[in-house]
């Protein structure tokens, strides 16, 4: 049994991993209506949400939006969510062959999701933000560094500019017309 289309009849809902009544009743090639049946005979298999649910309208639209449901027909009560859990109970309840080999198919699947959980492959994008973040803190220390190279400039260049003025007050005082030294020779018109 191929596990992808199994894999992609689990749901995250209210925390759990979870499978569908009518997705489950499909492969198990019941009606929906027969398989609710048999776990309201034996509720006391399902007692607790870590079993089974009833999805709120809520759950259930925004569910139905995101898988693409037709909101024509259907059944008057909200779909049962069983966890991994529950759908192991199922095979209790139904009890024939093709409900025992699909409920191995179904356990092996959440055993796939449960490994790639925790086992994630590298996620490209935290890997570019970190990359990222990096860059940043680099550039953020190198113009921090420029600003500090700036400064001593800045005070470097302050103190050229004083001397300068210093001179320049100098070379004035200096160029005042001078008398001249020495034989003037008469001028003649």
């Amino acid at each position: 049994m191929e596990l992808s289309p199994i894999q992609n009849k689990i749901y995250d809902i209210r925390g759990y991993k979870v499978m569908l009544d009518f997705d489950l009743a499909g492969m198990y090639g019941i009606e929906t209506k027969r398989l609710k049946e048999a776990v309201k005979r034996n509720l006391k298999r399902f007692d607790g949400e870590d079993f089974m649910f009833e999805l709120t309208k809520h759950e259930w639209n925004n569910l139905r939006s995101q898988i693409a449901t037709s909101s024509w027909g259907g059944s008057r009560y909200q779909p049962f969510a069983f966890t991994e859990l529950g759908v192991a109970m199922l095979s209790s309840v139904l009890n024939s062959d093709t409900a025992i080999e699909i409920n191995k198919g179904i356990m092996r699947a959440f055993v796939v999701v449960r490994h790639l959980l925790f086992n994630q492959p590298v996620d490209e994008m935290k890997e570019l933000r970190n990359e990222v973040k990096g860059l940043k803190q680099y550039i953020e220390e190198v113009f921090t560094d420029q600003n500090d190279i700036n400064e001593d400039t800045r005070i470097q260049l302050e103190l050229i500019n004083e001397t300068l003025a210093e001179l320049q007050t100098k070379n004035k005082a200096l160029d005042k017309p001078r008398s001249q030294i020495g034989f003037n020779a008469p001028q003649y018109k």
